[in-house]
């Protein structure tokens, strides 16, 4: 199925320390109430070890909105601030983000 009329935001993060996995799923997991988010998964890499695939980071969070406006809305809820500011920002050395809509 052709996804249509979505933002995706896909975020890669590494932790400064590896024993804290739990506490950065159970972080990430905090987000699932935002009103803004229409589907999200949290993931750690797959066991794939194709050439063009980086495993390098601890998690991943991907999550699709119905438009550019409700990621921006997302951004700034409450509950997305404090977990950057109690969870990511403390627990990760490196986060990058990958944004895209559709053509």
């Amino acid at each position: 199925m052709l996804l249509k009329n979505t933002f995706v935001h896909h975020v890669h993060l590494w932790l400064k320390d590896k024993a804290d996995k739990q506490q950065l799923l159970d972080g990430l997991n905090t987000l699932l109430p935002i009103p803004h988010i229409r589907e999200i998964h949290i993931g750690v890499p797959a066991e794939t070890f194709r050439s063009v695939v980086d495993r390098s980071y601890d998690v991943s969070l991907l999550i699709l909105f119905d438009s550019a406006e409700a990621q921006e809305a997302y951004q700034v809820d409450p509950t997305h601030v404090l977990f950057a500011d109690n969870y990511a920002k403390p627990l990760c050395s490196k986060v990058v983000v990958s944004d895209s809509i559709n053509v």
